[in-house]
């Protein structure tokens, strides 16, 4: 029995998977829950899809992939605000715009290349895949921007509820702004290798809006969307191995039914006070 429980520990490529999922949890996390109050969960999504002409012609330059990935999400970030500041149409319709552009030049180019990078790879992640660099690459970013989020964790704060009184006060809000889309670019970068880039907006999202709905305290926030996905990363690696299924999507499913699980509690609680 207890051989059976501990089975999937015994293979490296399992060891791998929750340590990557480990190292992840914490920016995906943190940024998750900025952009669930600034209401930024589509940048998210338009830079996660947007990366994919990126990577492809970091591919046909030879020159690493993380590279062109964090350039044309950075591209995709600054045309999404040029374009939204500059029209009449509003950001999310500008989004949607922008990264189903990109995303379907990245299609195109790749349609046209001869290569042995298997595109369910780029868009779904290998998990069970990564290697030594992987890990070096996702413990790198991580740590960079757990580090700047941790450090300017209040003026994130005031940006995203009042950028107005952020600049009152004397922040900088255009490095605010431009900055926190770069900690996002660099974030789906890290999980490239092991969610791609689909599944990887279920991280920038979920975890922030399961911790939305449990507590008002926005101190409490960050670290109740960290154990979320920490929880919600191993189950998911771990059930993924007996029902062979892939880890990444597993891992989003989980979310999703966590944050039900939230949802149904939070409208039982609203009603019970309504009702007294």
């Amino acid at each position: 029995m207890i051989e059976t429980i501990l089975l999937p520990f015994q293979f490296a490529f399992m060891n791998k998977a929750f340590l990557i999922m480990a190292i992840l949890a914490v920016p995906t996390s943190l940024l998750s829950c900025y952009l669930v109050l600034k209401g930024w969960s589509l940048m998210g999504d338009a830079i996660s899809h947007a990366v994919l002409p990126g990577i492809v012609v970091a591919y046909l330059l030879g020159i690493p992939l993380i590279i062109g990935a964090f350039c044309a999400g950075m591209v995709c970030a600054l045309a999404t605000g040029f374009l939204a500041g500059n029209s009449r149409v509003k950001q999310d319709t500008v989004m949607g715009i922008v990264f189903s552009g990109m995303f379907g030049f990245g299609i195109v180019l790749y349609t046209k290349i001869s290569t042995d990078m298997h595109l369910d790879h780029i868009l779904f992640g290998n998990m069970l895949g990564v290697n030594t660099t992987d890990l070096w690459t996702a413990g790198l970013i991580a740590a960079f921007v757990g580090l700047v989020i941790i450090a300017k964790r209040q003026d994130f704060l005031l940006h995203a509820f009042d950028p107005i009184q952020a600049q009152a006060v004397g922040l900088h809000v255009g490095w605010l702004h431009y900055g926190l889309l770069t900690l996002i670019s660099l974030t789906i970068v890290a999980t490239l290798s092991a969610v791609g880039i689909i599944l990887s907006i279920g991280l920038l999202i979920a975890p922030g809006a399961i911790a939305f709905l449990l507590t008002k305290r926005f101190t409490l926030m960050l670290p109740i969307s960290v154990g979320v996905t920490l929880i919600s990363g191993a189950l998911g690696i771990y059930i993924s191995f007996y029902i062979d299924s892939a880890p990444a999507p597993t891992i989003i499913l989980i979310m999703s039914l966590i944050f039900i699980v939230a949802f149904v509690r939070t409208s039982m609680v609203a009603r019970r006070v309504a009702a007294v």
